[in-house]
């Protein structure tokens, strides 16, 4: 893949953007807001949580694509960064409920329910906005930066790193299933009231939150494809070609390795920070190996190596799945399975390089008509 090392994006891209903007940033809070509901041009509620949910599962598929596609690290872990950065912010949300829950205690429902006293020690400060925000980028960026550090500096890699990162996200969705873990066992987090003292349910807040998702969206699209064409990006895909070429020319993999990997778990992290108050709920089932899984199957429909086409992927699979629940509930881990094996057959390079390739057989057949109509004319 040839990268563009001097800008972003051409004309078409930035304008694609701002078309992107416009219709995320204002024609959705119009159509919601001020066109009536028995109108056709009305935009639900319920199309505004999902796109805002698909915009966050589209930011773990940007960090997949960022450590897979052009570093060559396959994770299966990233479903414990997305869901750290949804506990962490998950504290905040459940100190903002106040004494609006059952019992009208301080504490969550969950910690009168078992008997707690008092907030663990983890939970301190946890009812300041501010400080949530910190651990949302610091939990899953400290622990992918020790976990990488030890990994990366032992030269693990290829399917036994993926493999080690399933398990330890396995482990983690097993211990945040204990209850005296203080987050809420197997039920995790819910029933959340308020954000900064706002209505969450309101529809203000909701297309708040759904704005802020777009916003950060891009924002991480446009760090990913500034670091994917810069000399760090080239050092990245080197590093996925071939490791000791670039050890042999005198850099040192694992400090390179250990930042895109870290960056793309605190992306992660931020993104299920947003996921939660849109969708409601946080509890250790994000964890699960398999949702880690369906991350890299987004990344393969979309594209590898393309970061557009990780969003887009993100998107197209949800989109069926949430079709397939709906409509064949039973059926969607086998249309999953299906999926992914027509791509792998079909589809190496996903839906955008297909996209790709049929435009340049299109640009190849113009162009060699256009050549035997001037050898026809001469």
């Amino acid at each position: 893949m040839i990268i563009d090392k001097k800008v972003l994006y051409g004309p078409k891209g930035w304008a694609t953007l701002a078309v992107f903007a416009v219709l995320a940033l204002v024609l959705v809070p119009v159509l919601h807001l001020l066109v009536p509901e028995s109108s056709p041009f009305h935009i639900s509620t319920y199309f505004i949580t999902v796109v805002g949910k698909f915009m966050c599962y589209a930011m773990v598929a940007l960090a997949m694509d960022l450590i897979w596609g052009y570093t060559g690290i396959l994770s299966l872990g990233q479903g414990l960064f997305f869901a750290l950065g949804g506990y962490a912010f998950g504290m905040y949300l459940m100190r903002q409920i106040g004494h609006d829950g059952v019992y009208q205690s301080d504490l969550p429902d969950f910690m009168v329910f078992l008997d707690w006293k008092a907030y663990p020690w983890y939970w301190q400060f946890t009812d300041h906005l501010a400080y949530a925000l910190l651990l949302v980028v610091l939990v899953p960026g400290v622990l992918a930066f020790l976990f990488g550090f030890f990994a990366f500096r032992s030269r693990i890699k290829g399917v036994y790193f993926s493999i080690i990162t399933q398990a330890v996200t396995f482990a983690s969705m097993l211990a945040f299933f204990r209850n005296d873990m203080g987050f809420g066992g197997n039920n995790g987090f819910t029933d959340f009231k308020r954000i900064m003292g706002y209505g969450i349910t309101t529809p203000h807040m909701r297309l708040a939150l759904f704005a802020l998702t777009f916003i950060v969206l891009i924002g991480a699209l446009l760090a990913c494809r500034y670091i994917v064409t810069s000399k760090l990006g080239r050092l990245l895909t080197a590093i996925r070609d071939s490791e000791s070429r670039v050890m042999f020319c005198g850099y040192n993999p694992i400090w390179f390795k250990l930042f895109v990997w870290t960056f793309a778990a605190v992306l992660s992290g931020i993104a299920g920070a947003l996921y939660v108050p849109q969708v409601g709920i946080i509890n250790p089932s994000e964890m699960s190996p398999a949702n880690s899984i369906e991350v890299a199957i987004w990344v393969a429909v979309g594209g590898r190596g393309t970061l557009v086409g990780a969003i887009l992927g993100a998107f197209l699979v949800n989109g069926a799945k949430s079709w397939f629940t709906m409509a064949f509930p039973e059926y969607w881990l086998y249309a999953l399975g299906l999926i992914f094996i027509l791509v792998t057959l079909f589809l190496p390079q996903g839906v955008i390089g297909a996209w790709q390739n049929i435009k340049q057989r299109l640009a190849a057949n113009k162009a060699g008509s256009t050549t035997t109509t001037v050898e026809q004319t001469s």
